[in-house]
């Protein structure tokens, strides 16, 4: 089955979903920053196939998420996070906290995190980068940037949610 391609498209989450959009490169991504870097470590935690993990692990090299480094003299490699896929765990952070609020149960969050500059145990949250304010779905509004789709000029962009409707 052909996947679509995401990576042309005028919107940033679209390119996003095409590097980390299917179901086990996250996965792959937390278990890396978690620590588990070796491919049948991998493999043992997560319950997936070779097959689909050497795929995805290429991917992710390919996109410039994770690199290979070699741990020993036989050709095996261990996985490490980029500058640019430590960015993505941000996101998966993000995503986390989400879960523990809406879908922990009682059992309550299965990782709690602990803030390295304070020491304390804190939540994941989005703030404005300018004034540090919370910043959360209804506290902005979408306009089009720079790379945004050509827009025709006798369209009046609304206040909400910009030329498209769709967060890019």
């Amino acid at each position: 089955m052909q996947r679509t391609n995401f990576a042309e498209m005028a919107c940033s989450i679209a390119r996003t979903l095409d590097v980390i959009g299917e179901p086990w490169s996250p996965l792959i991504l937390r278990d890396v920053w978690a620590g588990v870097r070796r491919f049948d470590q991998l493999q043992a935690d997560l319950g997936i196939s070779r097959k689909v993990l050497t795929e995805r692990l290429a991917h992710l090299v390919d996109h410039g998420v994770l690199e290979r480094r070699p741990y020993d003299r036989r050709p095996r490699h261990e996985y490490h996070l980029t500058a640019k896929g430590a960015e993505l765990v941000d996101l998966l952070m993000v995503m986390a906290g989400w879960g523990d609020r809406w879908l922990a149960g009682q059992a309550g969050p299965p990782v709690l995190y602990r803030h390295h500059a304070c020491g304390e145990i804190s939540a994941v949250e989005l703030r404005c980068a300018h004034c540090g304010a919370p910043m959360h779905a209804g506290d902005v509004d979408l306009l089009p940037g720079p790379g945004a789709a050509v827009v025709p000029d006798e369209v009046d962009l609304p206040p909400g949610p910009g030329a498209t409707g769709r967060p890019g």
